[in-house]
């Protein structure tokens, strides 16, 4: 019988649970505890990689100082020797269930008010972390595991960093760019993130449980982080009637483009979301849908045939919902509107030319 190996001398491992560009994920003994954990260890021919390796680090750093029930719990960071290479790797918490990435490629429609009680979970953790200091900058589907008994646990900060970190950008060297579906506005634009970051990409999460698809979906990375930046996405209830208006301004919300307008807190946006579960109403006014985004954008990527799709419309007066829906600004006219469209589009080709780099690099990477 082959001897398993033990790292650390004390977490011996067992079944592969699952592996990225950098990284593999391992069912695990502790033999010192006695009890079952996951360990996260850099792949070996990744050891020689100072990125990765300054990556993989962080990540430890990040995690070993966050404690919540919302968060899958690290024990131990550690480093073991292997085939004559320095191996760090991560013990953590072994979670029992399965991500909400298979859960919505399952195609299993979700009650809104159940998706919005897993985001609940998922912005308490985000709370928790951001009052720590500690912005995620990679929210999406693939990061949340959800347990047998129907939490949520948000996992792999390994491209966060401490707030006021002066490389919180996204750049080819450090690859942090996040999952093109869920990238934020500013991070497709090569800006500076905050928690509000975090915040989009959870709407970005939010719209897939409800919808059963992103809300922009494209050919390639660049053609989503270009409807990130460019485009206003169709309500959700345009893929399911069952979807009442106050869930859709909390999803729309979330998703503005300017982050001055979006939510200002992961706090904020979870006293919607559970205003709306318990059904209290907010006085708010209905945004303005953008002909783009209804039309002709989302027909070619993926929005089902013979859907509805909301007109354009002026700003209508406010209207009773369960939570605030961010208001639309006054649409220009003329050549001056023309320019500044002009304008936009030449810093957004700057910032495709960067995406396109990171993009290829976070391929290597995750």
């Amino acid at each position: 019988m082959e001897e398993r190996r033990r790292l650390g001398g004390r977490y011996e491992l067992g079944g592969l649970l699952g592996r990225g560009g950098m990284a593999e994920v391992y069912i695990a003994h502790d033999v010192r505890l006695d009890r079952t954990v996951a360990v996260k260890t850099l792949r070996a021919d990744m050891a020689h990689d100072e990125t990765g390796l300054a990556r993989f680090r962080r990540e430890a750093q990040s995690t070993a100082s966050l404690n919540h029930p919302a968060i899958v719990a690290v024990y131990d960071t550690d480093e073991d020797q292997f085939n004559g290479a320095s191996i760090p790797f991560i013990v953590m918490e072994y979670v029992e269930g399965s991500t909400l990435l298979k859960l919505a490629q399952s195609g299993r429609r979700l009650l809104p008010e159940r998706a919005l009680e897993m985001t609940v979970g998922i912005l308490q953790a985000l709370a928790y972390s951001h009052r720590s200091g500690i912005i995620h900058r990679d929210m999406k589907p693939a990061n949340v595991m959800l347990t047998r008994t129907g939490q949520v646990k948000v996992m792999d900060f390994g491209i966060a960093r401490a707030m006021g970190d002066a490389g919180m950008t996204m750049t080819a060297t450090s690859a942090v760019i996040g999952t093109a579906q869920y990238l934020s506005p500013e991070q497709a634009r090569g800006e500076q993130v905050d928690v509000r970051t975090d915040l989009y990409s959870t709407g970005c999460l939010l719209y897939e449980l409800l919808a059963l698809r992103p809300p922009f979906i494209g050919d390639s990375p660049i053609s989503v982080a270009y409807q990130h930046v460019q485009d206003q996405p169709l309500p959700p209830s345009t893929f399911d009637p069952q979807i009442r208006p106050e869930i859709d301004a909390i999803v729309l919300k979330a998703l503005t483009k300017d982050r001055e307008a979006r939510y200002q807190t992961a706090d904020e946006m979870r006293a919607d979301i559970e205003r709306v579960l318990g059904g209290q109403p907010l006085t708010v006014a209905a945004p303005m849908v953008n002909t783009v985004a209804a039309g002709s954008r989302n027909q070619d990527f993926g929005a089902p045939q013979g859907a509805s799709r909301p007109a354009a419309a002026a700003p209508s007066p406010a209207t009773t919902y369960g939570t605030s829906r961010p208001r639309a600004a006054a649409s220009a006219s003329g050549g001056g509107k023309d320019q500044r469209r002009a304008y936009a589009l030449i810093a957004l080709l700057g910032g495709v030319v960067l995406l396109v780099s990171c993009l290829a690099t976070q391929a290597l990477m995750s």
